[in-house]
């Protein structure tokens, strides 16, 4: 029982728990705020990571259309609706169920 008194009284002992407690809870950068940093961190890298693989798309789609002609009449058969002579095009839109 001493031993343990006398381990509690330490000075060293004291300042250590003291920094560690300060550190953990009362600082800045407590582990609480490192925390959020950190999902924060992994939510921007997966949105850089969506964005880059979205440019490398549209960049490969662009140079399809630059050199492809099967892609321009591709596009300009759905995005614009045009048609060739002599053809018919039928537009199907689906109609939602509103009760």
């Amino acid at each position: 029982m001493e031993r343990f008194i006398n381990t509690i009284r330490n000075q060293y002992l004291i300042a250590a728990v003291a920094f560690l407690v300060w550190m953990c809870f009362f600082d800045r950068y407590d582990i609480a705020t490192q925390y959020d940093f950190q999902t924060e961190k992994a939510k921007l890298e997966e949105e850089k990571n969506y964005y880059t693989a979205e440019i490398d798309r549209i960049e490969q789609a662009i140079n399809d259309v630059q050199y492809n002609p099967a892609e321009i009449q591709r596009i300009a058969r759905e995005k614009y609706k045009m048609k060739k002579e002599q053809e018919d095009v039928y537009i199907i839109s689906e109609v939602s169920d509103t009760e």
